[in-house]
C-alpha cells in the first residue's frame, strides 16, 4: 500500500506497507484543524522553542547554576570571537552550495541573539543586525540548486526575528520578514505544489527543508497567514515520509552523521510548534520516534567516536535535541549521556543552553540532581535501520566496542559496506570506516552508477567481503540484507549474524557473516560463502594500526599508540593474511581527485578459486603485549 493521509479533526493517521500511525488524543489538536493552523498561532514574541517566560526562567537558571554560568562564559567567548569577524558573504562551494554560509548565519545569530536574551547587552544585537543585513541582500538563498541552504537560513532569520523581535526597528522587522518569505518560504511554494524533490524525499532532506520553513512561517504566521499556512499544511503532511523511518526502534539508516543533522531540524519543527501553537499534529507520536534518543549512545564507542556508517563521520559527539528528546519522551538518561558529551566543550552552544538547563537547575534557579545514566543492555539490534552494536562494558575507555551492520544499500548517504564493522578496545578504533569522500566529486550522488567508481563507496574500502571484483561493482547497489539472528543477553558469547546473500547474489548461492563477543575479551568474525562458480574473494579489514605478519602467515600483530591488539586466521587453514594499502584493487576503478588514505592499511585475507568457504578471524586485545590465545571451537552460523 503507498503511504497515504487522512486529515481528520483530532490529528491525522499515515497508512504504509509497515506502519500505522493514530494521531495522538489531544483536546488541543482537535479544534486546531489542518485548515486553520495560523489562527491558533500565539501571536506574541518569543514564540518559537522558547517564550518570555522560558528565558525569564533561563536567566535565573544561569544566575544560581555554576555549571550554567560557565556555559555562558564560554557562550559568550565565542560572541566576542564574532564581533572581530566579518559577516558572511554569498559564496558558493560547488555541489554543497552556500551551506556553510547558511550555517555559519544561523551558528552566529542564535548565540548572539540567545546571549542578549540573558544580558541584555546591546552589542549583540547589533552584531546580530550585521549578519542579518548582509544576509538579507543575498541575491538569493540557492533555493533553485540547494535547498538546504535556503532552510537553514530560513531558519536563522526566524530565530532572529523571533527572539528580537520586540527590540528591532520597525525597518529592521520589514526587512527581517521580507527576506524570510521573498528568498525562503515562496521559492518553496512551486515545489510543495508539485509535490517534488525534498517534498517526497525520506532522507535528512525532507528534516531539513520542512523543519527550516516550517519554524520560518511559524516566525511570521500571523503577519502572512495565508502564505504560511500553506507552508504548515504542507510540511507537516511531508514530514511523516521521512519520519517513518524511525520505526521500530528508533534508528536511522543515513547513519549517526544524518539522525544528528535530520533530528536537529525534525525538532526544531516540533520544539516551535509545541511554543507557538501548543501542538504538534500528532507528529512526535509516529512510531519509532519517542525512541530515538537511544540511537546516539549505542552507536557512539568507548572513546567517542561513532559507528560511522554511509557519508558519517566518526566523531559526531551529542547532539542538543537529545535534551529536548529526553524531556519530551521522560528519558532522564538521554540528558545525563548528552550533559557527559559535552562535559569540557569550549562552547556547548545556544540550543545545549536553552534545552539542558532544565536538566540542571529547577525554575526558581535552585540546584536540581542532575540525570543519571540509565542501565543499558550491552548490545542492541536496531530493526529496519539492520544495524548492531554491542560491548562488553559502558564506562570503561578502554572497552571492546563492535559495530556492524546489513542494512540497504539504497538508502540515501549509503555506501557498499553492508556486512562491515568497526572495532574499538584498549582506547583505540582498530578497524575503522574511512567516512565519506568529497561530496564535490564528480557524480558523487549518482546513485546510477558514477558514485561507485568512488574507492571509499565500494565494499573493497569496508571491512567487509569483496567477491570477483574484476566483474564491476563489488556489492549489488540495490541490495537490501538484514540480520537474522542476535542475542546479546549472554555476556559469553554475544552476537549477531547477517545474511549478505542479496549483496553478493550474482557471485554466491549464499553468504552469511557472523561476528561474536567472546567473554568480552575477543572478537570473531566467520565468514561463511557457497559460490556459484570458484571465486576470487578478500577479506577486508582496515586500521591506522601498523601491522606485523607472521612467518606462517597466520597471526597479525597490530600496534597502535603503544597498544596491541592479535589477528588469528583460524580458517581457511591453507589461508594468509597479507597487507595492501587503503586504494583500489588493480582492476577497479580509480578516478582523479579522490581522498587519500595513507596513513591506514588494510589487513587482508585473498583466496583463489574458493567454492564453499568458511572463513575465521580472532580479535584480541592485549593490556600487556602478549594476547592470551583462546581459540573458540568450530560452529555453523545456524547453530550460534
Amino acid at each position: 500500500m503507498n503511504l497515504s493521509f487522512l486529515y481528520i479533526a483530532i490529528g491525522f493517521a499515515v497508512l504504509s506497507s509497515s506502519i500505522t500511525l493514530q494521531a495522538a488524543d489531544d483536546a488541543q489538536i482537535a479544534t486546531a484543524q489542518l485548515d486553520t493552523i495560523v489562527a491558533h498561532l500565539n501571536k506574541s514574541h518569543p514564540r518559537l522553542l522558547a517564550n518570555e517566560v522560558d528565558f525569564a526562567i533561563l536567566r535565573t537558571q544561569v544566575e544560581k547554576n555554576p555549571i550554567l554560568r560557565r556555559w555562558v562564559v564560554q557562550l559568550r567567548a565565542t560572541c566576542e570571537t564574532i564581533l572581530t569577524q566579518e559577516p558572511s558573504k554569498y559564496e558558493i562551494d560547488g555541489g554543497n552550495g552556500m551551506l556553510v554560509v547558511s550555517r555559519r548565519v544561523l551558528d552566529r545569530v542564535s548565540h548572539l541573539a540567545l546571549l542578549y536574551r540573558l544580558d541584555g547587552n546591546k552589542k549583540w544585537l547589533d552584531r546580530a543586525w550585521i549578519e542579518l543585513d548582509a544576509a538579507a541582500k543575498f541575491k538569493d538563498w540557492y533555493a533553485t540548486r540547494h535547498f538546504l541552504d535556503t532552510a537553514e537560513m530560513t531558519m536563522a532569520f526566524a530565530i532572529a526575528y523571533d527572539w528580537l523581535y520586540d527590540d528591532w526597528t520597525p525597518e529592521q522587522r520589514a526587512i527581517l520578514k521580507d527576506a524570510i518569505v521573498e528568498k525562503g518560504l515562496k521559492p518553496a511554494l512551486p515545489i510543495y505544489r508539485k509535490q517534488r524533490w525534498w517534498t517526497v524525499m525520506h532522507h535528512n532532506w525532507n528534516q531539513v527543508c520542512n523543519g527550516g520553513l516550517g519554524v520560518g512561517a511559524l516566525a511570521i504566521g500571523d503577519e502572512e497567514p495565508a502564505l504560511c499556512e500553506e507552508i504548515l499544511q504542507n510540511a507537516i503532511k511531508s514530514l511523516p515520509l521521512a519520519m517513518q523511518h524511525f520505526a521500530p526502534d528508533g534508528a536511522w539508516n543515513e547513519g549517526p552523521g544524518y539522525w544528528n543533522y535530520g533530528t536537529k531540524y525534525n525538532v526544531f519543527i516540533l520544539a516551535a510548534m509545541d511554543t507557538a501553537l501548543g501542538t504538534d499534529y500528532g507528529l512526535s507520536q509516529i512510531p519509532g520516534f519517542s525512541l530515538t534518543g537511544d540511537f546516539p549512545p549505542y552507536f557512539s564507542g568507548p572513546i567517542g567516536k561513532t559507528f560511522n556508517y554511509a557519508d558519517s563521520g566518526d566523531l559526531e559527539g551529542g547532539a542538543a535535541q537529545i535534551f529536548w528528546l529526553a524531556a519530551k519522551f521522560n528519558h532522564p538518561g538521554w540528558a545525563a549521556w548528552q550533559l557527559q558529551q559535552i562535559e569540557g566543550s569550549i562552547d556547548p552552544g545556544p540550543f545545549n543552553l536553552l534545552w539542558g538547563a532544565r536538566w540542571l537547575a529547577n525554575a526558581d534557579g535552585s540546584e536540581k540532581s542532575p540525570p543519571q545514566m540509565a542501565t543499558l543492555p550491552l548490545g542492541r539490534y536496531f530493526r529496519a535501520a539492520e544495524v548492531v552494536t554491542m560491548r562488553n562494558l559502558w564506562t570503561d575507555t578502554n572497552a571492546i566496542f563492535i559495530g556492524f551492520k546489513a542494512g540497504d544499500n539504497k538508502a540515501n548517504h549509503s555506501h557498499l559496506d553492508l556486512g562491515s564493522f568497526v572495532m574499538d578496545a584498549l582506547g583505540q578504533r582498530w578497524a575503522i570506516d574511512l567516512g565519506a569522500d568529497d561530496y564535490n566529486l564528480p557524480g558523487y550522488f549518482d546513485f546510477s552508477k558514477q558514485r561507485w567508481t568512488y574507492y571509499r563507496t565500494r565494499a573493497e574500502s569496508h571491512n567487509t567481503i569483496v567477491l570477483n571484483p574484476d566483474e564491476g561493482p563489488d556489492q549489488n547497489s540495490e541490495a537490501f540484507t538484514r540480520i537474522v539472528k542476535a542475542d546479546m543477553s549472554h555476556t559469553q558469547f554475544m552476537f549477531a549474524v547477517a545474511d549478505l546473500t542479496p549483496a553478493y547474489a550474482k557471485n554466491a548461492q549464499s553468504v552469511k557473516r557472523g561476528i561474536a563477543l567472546i567473554n568480552g575479551q575477543q572478537v570473531l568474525v566467520q565468514d561463511e560463502i557457497v559460490a556459484r562458480n570458484p571465486a576470487h574473494v578478500f577479506w577486508f579489514m582496515h586500521t591506522p594500526a601498523q601491522i606485523d605478519i607472521s612467518k606462517d602467515g597466520k597471526t597479525a600483530t597490530l600496534i597502535l599508540n603503544q597498544q596491541t591488539m592479535s589477528a588469528r586466521l583460524l580458517d581457511p587453514k591453507d589461508a594468509k593474511f597479507s597487507i595492501l594499502d587503503a586504494a583500489p584493487l588493480p582492476t577497479s576503478p580509480n578516478p582523479a581527485g579522490q581522498k587519500d588514505n595513507k596513513s591506514i592499511e588494510s589487513l587482508t585475507v585473498e583466496l583463489q578459486g574458493a567454492t564453499n568457504l568458511l572463513c575465521r578471524v580472532l580479535l584480541t586485545p592485549s593490556q600487556t603485549g602478549q594476547s592470551t590465545f583462546i581459540a573458540p571451537k568450530e560452529k555453523d552460523l545456524n547453530d550460534w
